[in-house]
């Protein structure tokens, strides 16, 4: 018996190989996001501001990834912050009806 059974051989010309520009396997091309906050220059993410803080949350109530939103790290975790803050005030729900 083998112990590499079920594995892929490691090649190098893995799904990651050659990928530049921002071309995908799929042929598609994907736009790097940016932070709206850096865009719009806003440097306090305010937890009362409902409406700026729903577009962060999707419909399951989980506040989205980085790699998702494409927010910064810096106002990622402001903006988790600011969540926070407005779940515990009950201005935004913790999870969906």
């Amino acid at each position: 018996m083998s112990a590499d059974r079920g594995r892929k051989p490691s090649g190098g010309a893995g799904a990651g190989a050659g990928e530049k520009g921002g071309f995908k396997r799929g042929g598609g091309f994907r736009r790097k996001r940016v932070c709206r906050f850096c865009v719009d220059k806003i440097d306090y993410v305010d937890y009362k501001d409902v409406r700026q803080l729903m577009m962060a949350i999707p419909e399951r109530g989980k506040i989205q990834p980085r790699r998702i939103s494409g927010t910064c790290a810096k106002h990622q975790r402001k903006l988790t912050t600011a969540v926070k803050r407005a779940r515990q005030l009950a201005l935004i729900p913790y999870v969906t009806d």
